[in-house]
């Protein structure tokens, strides 16, 4: 996609037509040598292992921040989950208690942050 001067318009049109072919699914130019092989690498249908169907192109970026099934750490425990059973698990792991250090008083582990400023 750049500028083509107008003396040498046809001949590149020309050209354009013989070796390139405009993709059905993302409407790219492509090297018609190619075709076949972007279509198998970027438009064929995979299934995540969250059971979702997707093209190959978009699988990655599923997976790293729409997939139920994703990695995620607590916040609280630094324990690894899926996405999916963070929320339960946080709420879970935020209602536990530690004693404070300081003052000595049993703190929930959600509001251990913010503690010290209210802290003896």
């Amino acid at each position: 996609k750049k500028d083509i001067p107008a003396a040498n318009f046809i001949i590149h049109e020309i050209h354009c037509s013989r070796n390139l072919e405009v993709c059905s699914y993302c409407s790219e130019s492509i090297p018609k040598s190619e075709m076949k092989n972007h279509i198998e690498s970027e438009h064929v249908q995979v299934t995540c292992k969250c059971r979702m169907k997707m093209e190959s192109s978009l699988l990655k970026d599923h997976q790293a921040s729409a997939c139920p099934l994703r990695p995620a750490l607590c916040q609280f425990c630094d324990i690894p989950l899926t996405f999916n059973k963070l929320q339960d698990h946080e709420v879970y792991c935020g209602a536990r208690t530690e004693t404070c250090g300081g003052c000595g008083h049993n703190v929930l582990v959600k509001d251990l942050k913010e503690h010290p400023r209210v802290c003896g």
